[in-house]
């Protein structure tokens, strides 16, 4: 009996890689972005592209999820929105993303999820 031996950090077999001619899985996640003392709370289905457009200074934390999901956001932090998308950092909105880290690298986190989504 042969066990191949899976990677704890994406769960695929040692060596095995998605085949580059399927199409990507759609992966929608709400970001939040922080610009000086502002956090950015907006959803996207490409988060490379989406953020590569907007200034920011770091990327704080992704949620799964889409439109539904930002916008609850938006409705749960509305006391401290200043425009838009862009609310004041607090420590109640700190202590949200906080909860969102289950990593230090968001980046890592999403390809968790894309990976998750190729194996099904």
């Amino acid at each position: 009996m042969t066990t191949a031996l899976l990677c704890d950090w994406c769960g695929w077999r040692y060596g095995d890689s998605p085949d580059p001619d399927l199409p990507r899985p759609v992966v929608e996640v709400v970001y939040y972005i922080r610009y000086d003392r502002r956090v950015k709370i907006g959803t996207s289905r490409r988060p490379r592209h989406r953020l590569a457009s907007i200034r920011h200074d770091e990327l704080l934390a992704f949620e799964p999820g889409g439109r539904a999901v930002e916008q609850s956001r938006h409705r749960e932090f509305a006391d401290i929105r200043e425009g838009g998308e862009w609310f004041t950092l607090t420590p109640y909105l700190a202590a949200h993303i906080d909860g969102l880290r289950t990593l230090d690298d968001p980046w890592q986190l999403y390809a968790r999820w894309v990976a998750s989504a190729l194996q099904n």
